[in-house]
């Protein structure tokens, strides 16, 4: 009883500790250690500890993604400083009009994430032009990390076809394909489209309705007049990018991203050297916002670690995995739980499958039913403050804090994404 406590207060101190913007550095392992105390973890010794646990979460999680996040840094920041996202936001108000500046944001992220581009990487790269589009169409940017995270993790990250992780782990275990239910997916994936969307244009429309305009920051880069690029060289940049993961992605799985950002960021070297305002600088401010951006999200890992120690978490798995009733649904909340405890989609699927699928199939579930709604589910609570995403998005990136901008990325990648799992249950249901 101790154990399952000091699990939920570790998890929900770390929410408010997010929220009210404490250094993750702290808020984390403090959290992490809180846990293993209630749950009679020791702090330095036995096979198990906090120590140990905490770290190998920590440090795994930087040694598979570290090349990545510097990678994705530093071709977000050589558009910046080349002027290559002023340049394309500019092409792509002058073209649609400043009202469709959300909408181009929204694209960009949706493309390069079915294209499959790692959300981290999808986000550093759009960014800039996110801000420029913003601040030409003089929209609040506290809205800029709900935008990238609404095209990158709601009717893209989970649909049929995407090749990203969260919806390739069910193949293993299920023998599907990831076109699996793709009728039903594909119904789901315009329904959180457009009811995003629409949300989300909502909540802009209301705050530009209370005065709300683009804030200029001190850190943003400065205006001058300056020559920009054509249009067509900062879109190259991202076009190598999503085809070379794409190409590549089968092959060597995320690791094909360190190939296609390489490729990115030489291909942004070589067509626009000539307008670099200062490249040196552009080095160190994406090397260090890369380490400030894997650290935080490192962090919230190394606690999810601990999380998955306690004997509180192997309970609430058994408990979630044996839910009666209706299959789907009791799949669609297990994987939903777990995924929220981890602060993690494809930690949720991975810890639940090995126990569900076989469990369910053999009580005759359909497989692809089956496999639509773990995917579809793993992406909604995953997405609380804690997330290791979301962290990155909001603080490392885009330079903004839960208290201004969570509650609209909460809205469209937690409650968006429950909306099309309900949806997706009663599709299953009634056809």
């Amino acid at each position: 009883m101790l154990s399952l406590i000091g699990l939920i207060s570790g998890l929900l101190l770390l929410i408010v500790l997010t929220i009210r913007g404490m250094n993750l550095f702290i808020a984390a392992p403090l959290c992490a250690l809180i846990v293993a105390l209630t749950s009679g973890i020791p702090i330095f010794i036995g096979e198990v500890n906090f120590v140990n646990n905490y770290m190998q979460g920590f440090s795994g999680f930087i040694a598979s993604w570290f090349f990545m996040f510097l990678l994705g840094s530093l071709f977000g920041k050589f558009m910046e400083d080349t002027g290559a996202a002023d340049a394309v936001a500019q092409f792509i108000v002058s073209k649609l009009g400043r009202s469709q500046a959300v909408v181009a944001v929204v694209l960009a992220c949706a493309i390069l994430t079915y294209g499959g581009v790692s959300l981290f990487v999808v986000a550093f790269s759009v960014y800039p032009m996110a801000l420029s589009l913003f601040k030409d169409a003089n929209l609040p940017r506290r809205f800029i990390p709900a935008a990238l995270a609404f095209g990158s993790v709601t009717f893209t990250m989970t649909s049929a076809g995407s090749p990203e992780i969260q919806n390739w782990i069910p193949i293993k275990y299920l023998g599907t394909s990831p076109f699996a239910a793709w009728e039903v997916s594909l119904v789901v994936a315009i329904f959180m489209a457009v009811f995003g969307f629409w949300w989300l244009r909502r909540m802009i429309n209301k705050a530009l309705a209370n005065g709300e305009t683009f804030e200029h920051w001190e850190q943003d880069p400065q205006l001058t007049e300056r020559a920009l690029p054509s249009p067509i060289t900062g879109l190259i940049p991202l076009l190598v990018v999503l085809v070379l993961s794409f190409l590549l992605h089968d092959s060597l799985g995320h690791l094909a991203l360190i190939i296609a950002l390489g490729g990115g960021v030489l291909t942004l070297m070589i067509i626009n050297y000539r307008y670099f305002i200062n490249m040196q600088n552009a080095i160190t401010a994406g090397t260090t916002g890369a380490l400030v951006a894997i650290g935080n999200t490192a962090a919230v890992v190394g606690f999810g670690s601990i999380a998955k120690a306690t004997e509180a978490f192997q309970v609430a798995v058994e408990v979630m995995t044996h839910i009666p009733g209706n299959e789907l649904i009791g799949a669609a909340i297990a994987i939903s739980v777990i995924a929220g405890l981890t602060g993690s989609a494809s930690g949720g699927q991975v810890i639940a499958l090995p126990l569900l699928a076989p469990h369910y199939v053999e009580q005759g579930v359909n497989p692809e039913e089956l496999h639509r709604v773990v995917s579809i589910s793993s992406g909604a609570l995953d997405s609380l403050p804690h997330n290791g995403y979301v962290v990155t998005l909001i603080r490392a990136i885009c330079n903004e804090t839960h208290q201004r901008s969570y509650w609209s990325v909460g809205a469209l990648t937690v409650v968006v994404p429950l909306s099309g799992l309900i949806l997706a249950i009663a599709l299953f249901n009634l056809f």
